[in-house]
């Protein structure tokens, strides 16, 4: 299998099983004198880990990471940084019984029809398990982006959508969001969320979400015109996480339900500086970061194992019924914000290190 490598000058590859002895990843790129541990990856690392609450999977991983090489007394060299995380409750014998069975929802089908082998244990490369890694190498972006750009820089993700249930984004409070278990900006939505999970749950069934990132402190002048794009990456990146069916980059599809007047983000000077008065654009125009707060949405699938019997295919192509068991996500789309602050942290290193090469 092929690319499993994403970036142009900040690149990471991420390798792995979901029940083998261990995932992990190689950046290549990072600047040097970067301060840097275990520890401040850790943070981000915890926020994505499985069996933190009654509404995630109950896998029970700690995803303690481990720095291999990289680093030196404490700062980051300019040399790949590799880490692992050990894989420590893989559970395979939950797969035992549906092995030649084709889970519906799931890759295995086309994996088994481009590869003529799979792993059935957890679906293997294709599990969501391998966003660990990825957020192993936001986190190392995003420290970098915080060195190299100031304390200004910030990324913030929540949950705005739980199913068929919206929370009201004007009530955003990104304190909040570290308090619950959806990852929901707003306070006045989580009983509610909490009811409806529960009873998805119950039904043996699973739901879809919404997550919305902001990331303020970004510089104008991030992507090129035409084939770099800094929103065609960013929403390469954000489509190439597991589940996720489509991505918005500001009013994104809503769009095409305004008129232009509305649309437009009127620009002001004040004091010498452009004010936009509306940010539609999500901080990009022509693909180039225009100094506003990037604001990027992607939709997340219901999780696909599900208890409710569903009718499907074995390997040998008869039909059969399945019903899948384990520990899963209700709803895979609360675990999504930590992935996606990720991927769109080391879009954003990678375009500002592009930038940076070529306009100096």
């Amino acid at each position: 299998m092929s690319f499993n490598t994403f970036g142009k000058i900040f690149r990471f590859t991420t390798w792995g099983e979901s029940h083998g002895p261990a995932i992990g990843c190689v950046v290549d790129g990072c600047p040097p004198n970067i301060t840097l541990s275990e520890k401040n990856i850790q943070v981000d690392m915890d926020r994505r880990r499985p069996g933190k609450s009654k509404f995630t999977s109950q896998r029970k991983e700690s995803d303690k990471v481990e720095i291999l090489s990289g680093v030196f007394q404490g700062k980051t060299t300019g040399t790949p940084i590799s880490m692992i995380i050990y894989n420590k409750d893989a559970r395979s014998r939950d797969y035992e019984t549906i092995k030649n069975k084709f889970r519906p929802g799931h890759a295995d089908y086309t994996y088994f029809l481009k590869y003529k082998i799979r792993d059935y244990r957890g679906g293997g490369r294709q599990s969501a398990r391998e966003t660990a890694a990825r957020v192993a190498a936001g986190a190392v972006a995003r420290i970098a982006l915080n060195k190299l750009i100031g304390k200004k820089f910030k990324i913030v993700g929540g949950v705005v959508q739980l199913g068929l249930l919206a929370c009201n984004k004007n009530n955003w409070n990104e304190h909040e969001i570290r308090k619950n278990p959806f990852f929901c900006p707003d306070k006045k939505s989580i009983k509610l969320w909490e009811k409806y999970l529960l009873a998805v749950r119950k039904a043996g069934s699973s739901c879809g979400a919404v997550i919305e990132l902001r990331a303020s402190g970004v510089p104008a002048g991030l992507g090129a015109p035409i084939y770099s794009k800094l929103d065609a990456d960013l929403a390469s990146a954000l489509m190439s996480i597991n589940a996720v069916k489509g991505v918005n980059i500001g009013a994104g599809m809503s769009a095409a339900f305004l008129s232009g007047e509305e649309n437009s983000d009127e620009i002001r000077g004040i004091r010498g500086k452009a004010k936009f008065k509306s940010n539609n654009a999500g901080g990009i125009l022509g693909g180039i970061s225009s100094g506003q707060k990037i604001i990027a949405s992607f939709a997340v699938k219901p999780t696909s194992s599900i208890l409710t019997r569903r009718d499907t295919i074995n390997k040998k192509g008869k039909n059969t019924i399945i019903s899948v068991r384990g520990r899963h996500d209700p709803c895979v789309g609360i675990r999504a914000v930590p992935i996606g602050e990720a991927m769109m942290s080391c879009v954003l290193l990678d375009h500002y290190l592009l930038n940076r090469a070529q306009c100096g």
